[in-house]
C-alpha cells in the first residue's frame, strides 16, 4: 500500500524530504537513493504525472501544493505528462544498484521512463 512506509522520519520531515524528491526526478528524470525511499517517491511521481495528464487549473493548483517549483510544475505540464498520454501507468524505473558502502542500505537509481 503506497504512503505507509515512515522512512524512520517524522511525519513533517518525511513529507518535506518526499516532496524535494519528487520535486528533483520531475525536474532532472533520475535519482540516485535508497530503495525504500525510491518506492516511496515513484508512488507521488506517478500521482503527479497522472494528474498533469489532465491540463486545468484544479490539477495545476493540486500540483503547485505537492512540487517545490513552479518551473518544475510547468515542466510536468507542458513536456512531461503529454509523453504518457496514451500510457496508463508505470512511468518509472527502479534499477538497483547494490549496496551503499557505509552502511550497506540497498541503492537503487529511480528514472522516468
Amino acid at each position: 500500500m503506497p504512503g505507509t512506509r515512515k522512512l524512520g522520519r517524522p511525519t513533517d520531515h518525511r513529507r518535506a524530504m518526499l516532496r524535494a524528491m519528487v520535486t528533483y526526478l520531475l525536474e532532472n528524470g533520475r535519482i540516485e537513493t535508497t530503495i525504500t525511499r525510491a518506492k516511496e517517491v515513484r508512488s507521488m511521481a506517478e500521482k503527479m504525472i497522472t494528474l498533469a495528464k489532465e491540463d486545468s487549473l484544479a490539477n495545476k493548483r493540486a500540483a503547485m501544493a505537492y512540487i517545490t517549483k513552479e518551473a518544475v510544475v510547468k515542466k510536468l505540464f507542458d513536456e512531461i505528462a503529454p509523453k504518457y498520454k496514451e500510457v496508463s501507468g508505470g512511468y518509472c524505473r527502479i534499477i538497483k544498484t547494490g549496496p551503499r558502502r557505509g552502511d550497506a542500505a540497498e541503492m537503487c537509481i529511480i528514472e522516468l521512463v
